[in-house]
């Protein structure tokens, strides 16, 4: 077993742990939790060997092997292939080996090291490295391709895949999904659950570690506390455990009357989509844990814009791309205010293209994309990050961005968003990535969109963060389009969902659990399966149409039919003469007769209108 005991350590004058002690039995995969800075990644580091407590001691089986994720690497013209071959050092070494006994003839010496190196898995190691540079999301032609070619973030999945290759008694993984889209985060989560090993992980995707570890390690206040089984699991007990201490009620009752607020004004929808019965769930769960959130350093939220034009935008058979070059074409959408919309699709099936094109930074090959007056959008994405003013603080950045606000009214707002006093003055070269990625949303929270537009937000900000997210997206009027990896937050702030493939841009039937059950590795699933799962719902939803439609054309025609009679009779009863010509007793059964026909008419069009909000309702699911 792993073994930290009484560890004690020091960074300056700042004590990080006083007498931390944890135990991680063999099998076990439990994720390493805290809030940013409570030093996760020292226990890790402490565990790899690179740090050493000042007191106390780690322990662990002679012989263990360790393998970590590596955060950063020095660029090299290994092909990614390789890259990751080179995680699998018995397989290297043995490898070296051969080389050297073929170069001196040594005949005994090379069959004795082919037995070893179909022992260690030499023959399958190319097939395993592919497979899971191909569950990581690169493509064939991308395997021989230099690492040092490769972006920032594509080399983080270098190191994952690297990671993964590795054969080990015990995994180290920081922050793995970052940089990954939902796909391939659902990839790795089934690679994890079939993981025999120890495993320790740092991640801040709850519905992810739900599905991967079965014991959560909390680190506070230099201490660990240990809870058997998942994320949720945590949640819950470390919930009861505030509240039996009375810790922060006040803040508590008001978190939890605001997520009540939001599940009231949602319960009455929950019948008319899946989506809103698995956001009625999610947020029902909510009101359970919200005392773990009641201390929680951000309280913020999206100003709402004054006004929206109706739609935002449309999308007319517009086909976009690069160099003439379409990545999808035969778009026909429309953006309506308060619209939530979370799009999904394998990595490179045009996404972020299609997020370029509703900011505007990419004009379309083919149609016409309008824009409303009133559509201003808050664009997010993770190149904006690199884009901020290094040399400035977030003070200046708030200043510039609002110069008619008073300089305590920017602190107070940034403090907000988790800056405290020390933090806002600080220049942003010296902030980490989550810090700069909320510095960013700061920034676009001030502008009053009427779209959002958030292409993965979650990368870098931690479960209260991601929390506080969730609790504002929620609040906010506008419409939002969303693409994450973090399917909690997808379920609780989207309502729709659109699907990225083959080209082409289509509304998914289903909910987000039908998509992610379609694209669980595990299931084998292809992309022909989640196609015919789609016709399959479609053609479930035109057979509870068909029989509205009918009864909705038959309404029409009914009341075609009493109209024309009932204004024949009304042009009859409007010629003065017939009321001195006609006997009272003819000219009362025709009053009679028009009356019945306008109660008739009303009671035909109400049938009517019943009948086509529920063809409406059955259209938004």
């Amino acid at each position: 077993m792993l073994q930290l005991i009484d560890i004690s350590l020091r960074r300056g004058e700042r004590s990080l742990f006083e007498k931390l002690s944890c135990t991680v039995h063999p099998g076990q995969k439990a994720s390493l939790t805290g809030r940013n800075g409570s030093g996760k990644s020292t226990i890790f580091q402490l565990i790899l060997g690179q740090l050493h407590p000042e007191e106390g001691d780690l322990l662990k089986p002679a012989g263990w092997r360790l393998a970590h994720m590596a955060q950063q690497v020095a660029l090299t013209d290994r092909g990614a292939l390789d890259y990751v071959l080179d995680g699998h050092k018995p397989l290297r070494k043995i490898q070296r080996k051969i080389a050297q006994a073929e170069r001196n003839g040594e005949d005994l010496e090379l069959a004795h090291l082919h037995t070893e190196y179909a022992d260690v898995g030499g023959y399958e190691a190319e097939a395993q490295a592919g497979e899971i540079l191909h569950g990581l999301g690169f493509r064939g032609e991308n395997f021989q391709q230099p690492f040092r070619d490769f972006s920032g973030g594509w080399r983080i999945r270098l190191n994952l895949a690297q990671a993964l290759m590795s054969p080990c008694d015990l995994l180290l993984l920081d922050e793995p999904t970052n940089h990954l889209d939902l796909d391939t985060t659902l990839w790795l989560e089934s690679w994890l659950q079939r993981f025999a090993g120890t495993l320790l992980i740092i991640a801040h995707d709850r519905t992810f570690l739900d599905a991967v570890t079965d014991q959560t390690l909390h680190l506070e206040h230099g201490h660990i506390d240990t809870y058997r089984g998942n994320y949720s699991s945590f949640e819950r007990q470390r919930a009861e455990a505030l509240a039996h201490r009375q810790t922060a009620h006040a803040k508590q009752q008001v978190q939890i009357k605001h997520m009540e607020q939001f599940v009231t004004r949602f319960r009455a929808k929950a019948s008319k989509a899946k989506q809103a019965q698995s956001r009625l769930r999610a947020l029902e769960r909510m009101t359970v844990v919200a005392p773990v959130y009641a201390e929680s350093p951000y309280r913020f939220s999206f100003t709402n814009p004054e006004k929206m034009s109706h739609p935002l935008i449309s999308l007319n058979d517009v086909a976009i791309g690069y160099k003439q070059q379409p990545v999808l074409s035969g778009i026909r959408q429309s953006i309506l205010p308060g619209a939530r919309i979370g799009v999904l699709g394998t990595n490179g099936a045009g996404k972020s293209t299609l997020l370029k094109c509703l900011v505007g930074v990419l004009q379309p090959i083919e149609g016409e994309v309008i824009f409303g007056q009133h559509a201003k959008v808050g664009y997010f994405a993770q190149h904006q990050l690199e884009t901020l003013d290094s040399q400035s603080s977030p003070l200046q950045l708030l200043s510039r961005a609002k110069p008619d606000a008073r300089e305590q009214w920017c602190r107070n707002y940034l403090g907000s968003w988790g800056f405290g006093a020390d933090m806002v003055e600080r220049q942003v070269d010296t902030l980490s990535g989550g810090e700069k990625a909320r510095l960013v949303l700061a920034l676009i929270a001030l502008t009053q969109p009427a779209l959002l537009i958030l292409d993965e937000p979650t990368n870098h900000l931690d479960l209260e963060m991601r929390e506080a997210l969730v609790l504002a997206l929620q609040d906010y009027t506008g419409a939002l389009i969303l693409v994450s990896h973090d399917r909690s937050l997808l379920q609780r702030t989207v309502d729709d969902l659109w699907l990225v493939d083959s080209g082409k841009l289509q509304k998914f039937a289903g909910g987000l659990d039908d998509y992610t059950a379609l694209r669980q590795p595990t299931a084998a699933k292809s992309v022909a399966h989640l196609k015919r799962a789609q016709r399959q719902a479609a053609a479930e939803k035109r057979q509870l149409e068909q029989p509205l439609r009918k009864a909705i054309r038959k309404l029409e025609a009914k009341l075609e039919g009493l109209g024309n009679e009932l204004q024949s009779l009304e042009k009859r009863l409007a010629d003065p003469e017939i009321y001195n010509t006609l006997p009272a007793d003819e000219l009362a059964e025709l009053l009679t007769k028009a009356g019945k026909l306008r109660q008739k008419k009303d009671q035909a069009e109400q049938a009517w209108l019943m009948t086509s909000e529920e063809l409406e309702q059955l259209n938004q699911t």
